[in-house]
């Protein structure tokens, strides 16, 4: 069955669908791979073969009966960000605070995966609460990048991108507050997607910063991205923020842009994102892709956006300030670490012992900078003045989409670095977000396409490509047209390049 892992989400569910090979060998080959890799990968925090399996023979009885299949991925397994709500598995969110907790109920996203017929295959890994670009800050240990042990698979969700480039799952969940699905993405070599913020339901994503967080697809190609966007999308009352709007038609966008060319299209090229600062590898791998995309027929122009300079000091004002009320919820009163539960010690006590344990070193450090960012005297100083530079970049964003139908810029300025390379240089690590933040503060869609190696290093390069709200289906028409045209100018998908993992015996 080891070529089973090999196929595409798309090309997995043709099979199933048509009774050629059953959801339960395809579910089992990947936990068969996750058994042998992931010990040496580490990303996912929790596998459940039962459950899985389980939903695998449902979709196959239910095809062997008759049945139209429940989704067009349905059989296909997945893995499932740390973060969102199960309520048949842990969900700790990388974090001593929530060890072992199982919710009482399903997030809207897991709860449309099952309708779907999708196998759940487990937890992935993610740096705690979502905070942080390389899963180093997990408090279950990092994930490491299937093309390079010895680096990052970016961050949050780390555990996601490996797994895909692991080839442990054909198909993942992540969740993008200020880049953790793309970054990933990127350094892994993979595809991934922060729909429109509002455009899938946050009910039962555990909460890092409530205006910025965003649930989307992770896979190895753009229609597959596609199809799993389809399946979570879509209004849910659950959620206030959720937009009641038809979902964009981004299968039909992929399909076309696959088999089609970019003529028409007029592309802009952010100016302020090809600075100082930037791997030359990925400026030039960058650089390859543009030229693609004129290749493609699209026409390409520079566009200055000069407010995206400001948009990472105005996050890291705004996700703290928002993490530091919602992690507040932690407080060892009702769920969750409880530390010095004697009767000795007061309640304050023990909540402020309970905080010390559960929260790791970059959570206390953002819930810090929020609650300073909040306090008296300086809310209009930091916080009303980061919120004022968000309008200012969603207002780059109105003006550039006058004049084009897309941007693209890198996904991130460097490679994988090495693991432990920045643990000390927060500002550093804070950088690997530079490219992807500006769209989590106006909300507008964005993808990581892969792009290629960088010539320096041989490690994976992506390609940032952003539209409008509501027009997420123009990244896969541009992403599926791109991946195309570099695929067949590659001989192949990129991620069939990753080296062979070490095997567990």
């Amino acid at each position: 069955m080891t070529e089973l892992i090999r196929l595409t989400a798309a090309e997995l569910a043709e099979k199933i669908h048509a009774r050629e090979v059953s959801s339960t060998e395809v579910t089992q080959a990947h936990l068969d791979r996750i058994g042998e890799v992931d010990p040496r990968v580490h990303a996912f925090l929790h596998v459940d073969a039962g459950t899985a399996l389980a939903a695998a023979g449902a979709v196959d009885a239910g095809l062997a009966a008759g049945d139209a299949p429940a989704s067009a991925l349905a059989g296909v397994p997945l893995a499932l960000k740390d973060v969102l709500a199960t309520s048949d598995a842990p969900t700790t969110c990388g974090s001593r605070t929530l060890e072992g907790w199982v919710p009482p109920y399903d997030a809207t996203v897991t709860r449309r995966l099952r309708e779907a017929g999708v196998p759940i295959l487990g937890k992935t890994n993610m740096d705690e609460f979502a905070m942080g670009s390389s899963t180093e800050n997990s408090a279950y240990g990092p994930t490491r990048n299937p093309w390079d042990p010895t680096r990052i698979p970016g961050g949050s969700g780390g555990g996601s991108s490996a797994s895909l480039a692991a080839f442990e799952a054909p198909l993942a969940i992540g969740t993008d507050t200020g880049g953790s699905i793309r970054q990933p993405g990127a350094v892994t070599g993979t595809v991934g997607v922060k729909p429109t913020y509002g455009g899938v339901s946050r009910y039962g994503l555990v909460a890092f910063s409530s205006s910025l967080d965003q649930a989307g697809p992770c896979a190895r190609t753009v229609l597959d991205a596609a199809l799993l966007h389809e399946v979570i999308a879509g209004h849910d009352p659950l959620d206030s923020t959720s937009i009641d709007a038809p979902v964009p038609p981004v299968v039909a966008a992929a399909r076309e842009g696959a088999h089609g060319d970019l003529k028409g299209l007029r592309v802009g090229v952010v100016k302020e994102f090809a600075g100082t600062g930037y791997q030359a590898g990925v400026l030039r791998s960058f650089e390859t892709a543009v030229d693609q995309l004129r290749a493609l027929g699209a026409e390409v122009v520079e566009v200055s956006c000069p407010n995206f300079l400001y948009a990472l000091p105005a996050y890291y004002l705004i996700a703290p300030s928002e993490c530091s009320s919602n992690l507040a919820r932690f407080d060892a009163m009702r769920y969750g670490l409880r530390v010095a539960d004697d009767g000795a010690h007061s309640a304050e006590e023990v909540m402020q012992l309970s905080r010390e344990q559960g929260f790791g070193a970059e959570v206390k450090r953002r819930v810090m900078l929020g609650t300073y960012a909040l306090s008296s005297g300086y809310y209009d100083a930091y916080y009303g003045s980061a919120q004022k530079v968000r309008t200012l970049v969603t207002r780059d964003f109105e003006a550039a989409f006058a004049s084009v139908d897309v941007l693209v810029s890198p996904t991130t300025p460097t490679t994988a670095f090495e693991i432990g390379e920045r643990t000390d240089d927060p500002m550093a690590m804070y950088l690997a977000d530079l490219c992807t933040i500006p769209s989590n503060l106006a909300g507008n869609a964005a993808m990581s396409v892969p792009s290629g190696l960088s010539d320096e290093d041989n490690l994976p390069v992506g390609l940032q490509i952003m539209a409008p709200a509501l027009a997420d289906d123009r990244l896969y028409r541009v992403g599926a047209a791109y991946e195309t045209a570099r695929d067949d100018a590659a001989g192949g998908p990129l991620v069939h390049q990753v080296p062979e993992l070490e095997v567990a015996r």
